[in-house]
């Protein structure tokens, strides 16, 4: 009895080990007035959350990147969505305009969802797979540059839907 205890304690710890941390779910309204769950994307898509702002240079710098990542994956099961933190609305669509922003833009002024992804500070990027599950935190610069390579690997396990 004691050895089926002690077998069935380092099975529990070997699976929650292996498994990533499940997303939060959440409901924002895109600015161009459309609604997004991300529960509807599980078994779908890719999410990538971008956390960013207005006022954050490096975000203003990567947009373009961003936006090309966006086209280059969107037809392989990749949603890339902007949320900007501790935002205005009017700044965010100056922000819009100047960077010519092609991705979906969302606006989180009270950091209700960056602060349930374990947001830290402008830009922070994070990737949820298909399953639900946080697979990358990637806070600060060059996430975007990074992005390619974990996407493509992610896209090897699970090929699109």
């Amino acid at each position: 009895m004691r050895v089926l205890v002690v077998l069935a304690a380092l099975l529990s710890l070997t699976s929650s080990a292996a498994a990533a941390p499940a997303a939060p779910g959440f409901k924002v309204r895109l600015l161009d007035g459309r609604s997004l769950d991300s529960r509807d994307l599980i078994g779908k898509k890719i999410l990538v959350l971008r956390f960013q702002a207005s006022y954050c240079k490096p975000c203003a710098r990567e947009s373009a990147a961003l936006g090309r990542l966006t086209e280059r994956y969107r037809a392989r099961g990749v949603e890339v969505l902007a949320i900007h933190v501790q935002d205005a609305a009017v700044d965010v669509r100056r922000f819009i305009r100047s960077n010519k922003v092609t991705y979906p833009v969302a606006l989180d002024p009270r950091l209700t969802i960056g602060n349930r992804y374990g947001f830290k500070g402008t830009p922070y990027t994070v990737v949820i797979d298909r399953q639900g599950e946080i697979v990358a935190r990637l806070p600060g610069e060059s996430a975007v540059t990074r992005l390619p390579r974990l996407l493509d690997e992610i896209l090897k396990k699970e090929p699109p839907v």
